[in-house]
């Protein structure tokens, strides 16, 4: 499954307690939709327990206002704990592409992700521009980061996102050999550029539609904008009758 993407994300580099009942607000719709999505990755166990994979959150069938919340080139600690305790308290799993220098760096945040029910997916190991690199350094972004996934999160990812969305043959290919299904994404929050929480809010909420996923950032930069804006659009989302969950491979 790929989702068309509407926006981008940065240019790449030159060359060298629970909130109560509130009123439903309207949010926009289009007829775009993704295929259908379910269910959430493992779950962690403590030593001396058995792992345990826990039962899909909900399962969509028939059930049209759902969207996908996606963040990328974390985890960070500085804004990557915030959106979690953001998420854990509405209940909500995301998708977290993840790069594996940062994973590495951060693997108690992995490992939160996985035992709180969050998707995690691969977007290199640094970050590069893949459409200016040679097949083995492609395969080698791609490969180490999914060793690191694996390590701390507990199964290698099944999903991968290309850095700026810049996706060639060779990127397709290689994901496919590793075992990923390429994910973009419909509506960009534009967070990188800083534009306030109310701005990536209103982006969110004006783009909101069934089957949309959404491109946030955890990393790269001040992500303080990402975190507050969350905690505004996602209960907005999940009154207007939203469900806001992560998807399953179209083929598993």
């Amino acid at each position: 499954m790929f989702a068309a993407v509407t926006g981008s994300e940065p240019e790449p580099p030159a060359p060298a307690p629970a909130p109560g009942p509130r009123a439903q607000r309207p949010l926009k719709s289009s007829a775009y939709r993704l295929q259908p999505l379910t269910g959430y990755g493992p779950r962690r166990a403590a030593p001396g327990r058995t792992m345990v994979r826990r039962e899909p959150l909900l399962r969509v069938s028939g059930r049209g206002r759902t969207m996908v919340l996606t963040f990328d080139d974390g985890p960070d600690p500085r804004y990557t704990p915030d959106i979690l305790d953001t998420l854990a308290e509405h209940d909500v799993r995301a998708m977290f592409f993840v790069c594996g220098e940062m994973a590495d760096a951060n693997r108690d945040l992995v490992s939160r992700m996985a035992d709180e029910g969050h998707v995690v997916g691969n977007h290199t190991w640094s970050h590069p521009l893949l459409t200016r690199l040679s097949r083995s350094r492609i395969r080698s972004q791609m490969e180490r980061t999914s060793d690191v996934i694996e390590e701390t999160y507990g199964e290698r990812p099944q999903w991968f996102r290309a850095p700026y969305g810049a996706w060639n043959r060779a990127a397709f290919q290689i994901g496919a050999d590793l075992g990923m299904e390429p994910l973009a994404w419909t509506v960009d929050t534009l967070d990188w550029t800083t534009p306030g929480a109310r701005a990536i809010a209103r982006r969110v909420e004006n783009g909101a539609a069934p089957g949309v996923v959404v491109l946030s950032h955890d990393a790269g930069g001040d992500r303080s904008q990402s975190v507050k804006a969350l905690r505004s659009y996602l209960p907005d989302l999940l009154d207007s009758g939203y469900h806001v969950t992560v998807p399953r491979r179209q083929y598993a």
